[in-house]
């Protein structure tokens, strides 16, 4: 009769068993050392020379070839971001939470941060830009029964008018809005932002679009694009940093404990 047994004590199940066992724990190591090549090594509150990674160690840079022709390296030689953290610890031990020393909102601190992306637009499978107004954007249109936003006027979550909406921005690739473009300012000093669809609520009955987040003053300091028709991934990361920052940050109430 045949057992599939190698010795007295050994057969091929348990030898199939310790094989998988051993695969497994490969698969594991290398896919947490892959998981390394972004955000390592961290930074030590207790000393700049101090490296954090772990086990296993950061893996050596791997090369990447993107569509455009640029180079990137995982990890990088150098740090992605140095800004200076515009914030300070509450208290003396490692790890205390930290209070803006300014303007949170404009400082990029807590949830009004963001990444320092590549300041290049986004594009399509062709190299054009995927984020782009209707006025350039040919083949699109609002459909007719939904609200059309472009007229309306943009309130904050006080109810005053920070605002008026001059276009809509969609995106080229998934065929969905992303922005409202809004116009702010008054007289020599007005300019377009945009605005988040995702953070808007746009009623066809009351002919307003309303931004909980902001308070009607706040959309004067909204970041600026730089090129009317497009928006830079970086740009894009900072305006959508200043209305999330607004959930906490717009009224001193906000940050305050709920209970």
């Amino acid at each position: 009769m045949e057992t599939g047994a190698i010795t007295g004590y050994v057969d091929v199940a348990q030898v199939v068993l310790y094989a998988f066992w051993v695969f497994l724990a490969l698969l594991i190591l290398y896919l947490r050392r892959e998981d390394k090549r972004e955000g390592y090594p961290l930074e030590s509150e207790r000393s700049a020379h101090i490296t954090v990674q772990g086990f296993p160690s950061i893996p050596s840079p791997k090369t990447f070839h993107l569509a455009d022709g640029s180079v990137v390296y995982a990890p990088r030689a150098q740090p992605a971001d140095t800004r200076e953290v515009m914030a300070s610890a509450t208290a003396p031990w490692n790890g205390a939470p930290l209070a803006p020393d300014g303007d949170p909102m404009a400082d990029g601190v807590g949830p009004a941060a963001y990444a320092q992306r590549a300041d290049i637009p986004d594009t399509t499978v062709n190299g054009k830009p995927k984020l782009v107004p209707l006025r350039s954007a040919s083949g699109f249109h609002l459909d007719a029964r939904d609200p059309d936003p472009r007229g309306m006027t943009v309130v904050g979550a006080d109810g005053v008018a920070g605002g008026l909406v001059r276009d809509v921005w969609v995106d080229q690739a998934e065929c969905i809005i992303r922005y409202l473009e809004v116009e702010v300012g008054d007289n020599a000093k007005k300019r377009n932002v945009l605005l988040p669809t995702t953070l808007a609520r746009i009623s066809g009955k009351t002919g307003r679009v309303t931004v909980s987040s902001l308070l009607g003053e706040h959309f004067v300091r909204v970041p600026a694009h730089k090129r009317p028709d497009v928006v830079t991934r970086l740009e894009e990361d900072r305006i959508c940093g200043f209305y999330a920052g607004g959930k906490l940050y717009a009224t001193p109430a906000r940050a305050e404990p709920m209970l």
